[in-house]
């Protein structure tokens, strides 16, 4: 059966209730989060290796075998299959149409909407296919002050805000620095723009938006070594995209208020949040060098790349790198 978003975590506080759950999309991080969240609901011991059986690479022949198998310390067993492709839809088919209590959990990454796994698992009635993808905007959101409230932390909006533009979209590096973040703070603490700023490091989305500041200002060079420090640290061309708008954005709010007739200082202490220190000099060089009309065109630009990274068959990578290119000069 096919999850949508508003019943995902329903579904995942109920996995016992269900004969396995598929596990896809392009948050890997998402994926085994979920998969271990899966996994300990049934079996409190990820490493047992009498309830829980791993199969990865060439294991995965092995599933309808470990799937029917019985527990020898009794206690509901766990199948759990990771980089899960379609090749194991036949042995799941025959899984499924035998009766017994074995959970299976399936990472299958980036399977499309017409993998046969795909398919069979959105068709099955107590088969969850749960898409897991890059959390942005309010559901980031959501996450970031869900987490901290574990240890009831507080976060400032202008926080917030600063840590949407910094973490990137990876689930791993977003848990990663929201630990950090509850051990700095500890529990009932109330986080300011400072103390995230002090505490976060230069994450893929920190990469990114150094990226994009280093082009629109005209340094090439740093920003080509920016954008694959963000690539490596698992950012992808969607978010770049999107930390391109921002900063466009925010560089076309100071051109108009300059404009009104406010000095530049000015305008740039209105901004929220305000621009970071460490990227004021770039951000003043990009005021010097793109026009109101020329960062309209940028912005332009940029929505198309990403709708042209959303469509199959595209190098969303390439396109990326010939964007920043693009965004090196004031003229698109």
């Amino acid at each position: 059966m096919k999850i949508d978003a508003r019943t995902i975590k329903r579904v995942m506080t109920d996995v016992g209730s269900w004969r396995g759950i598929l596990l896809y999309g392009e948050d890997a991080g998402l994926i085994r989060e979920r998969a271990v969240t899966a996994v300990k609901q049934i079996v409190e011991d990820l490493e047992d290796p009498f309830r829980v059986a791993r199969l990865e690479g060439e294991e995965q022949d092995r599933l309808e075998e470990e799937a029917t198998a019985l527990s020898l310390i009794g206690g509901r067993r766990v199948v759990w299959v990771q980089d899960a492709q379609d090749r194991l839809a036949p042995l799941l088919n025959r899984v499924l149409q035998q009766e017994n209590d074995t959970l299976l959990v399936l990472e299958g990454g980036g399977l499309s909407a017409r993998s046969k796994l795909r398919v069979l698992a959105e068709k099955h009635p107590r088969f969850a296919a749960i898409g897991c993808y890059p959390e942005e905007g309010a559901a980031l959101s959501r996450t970031i002050a869900g987490i901290l409230a574990e240890d009831n932390i507080q976060i400032d909006r202008e926080a917030m805000a600063w840590l949407l533009g910094h973490l990137g979209s990876n689930r791993l590096l977003v848990r990663s620095e929201l630990e950090k973040l509850r051990l700095y703070g500890g529990k009932g603490a109330h986080l300011t723009l400072e103390d995230v700023r002090h505490c976060v490091g230069d994450t893929a989305g920190g990469s990114l938006e150094e990226a994009v500041y280093r082009a629109l200002s005209g340094d090439r060079l740093a920003a080509d070594q920016a954008l694959e420090r963000a690539l490596a640290d698992g950012a992808n061309p969607i978010a770049f995209a999107r930390v391109v708008l921002n900063v466009l954005e925010r560089l076309w709010q100071v051109s108009l208020a300059v404009a009104g007739g406010k000095s530049r200082s000015e305008a740039m202490a209105g901004l929220r949040p305000p621009v970071f220190f460490r990227r004021k000099e770039s951000f003043q060089r990009a005021l010097d060098r793109w026009s109101r009309d020329d960062l309209i065109k940028a912005a332009s630009a940029t929505q198309e790349l990403e709708w042209q990274c959303k469509q199959t068959g595209t190098s969303d990578l390439l396109l990326c790198r010939r964007h920043l290119v693009r965004l090196c000069q004031p003229k698109m």
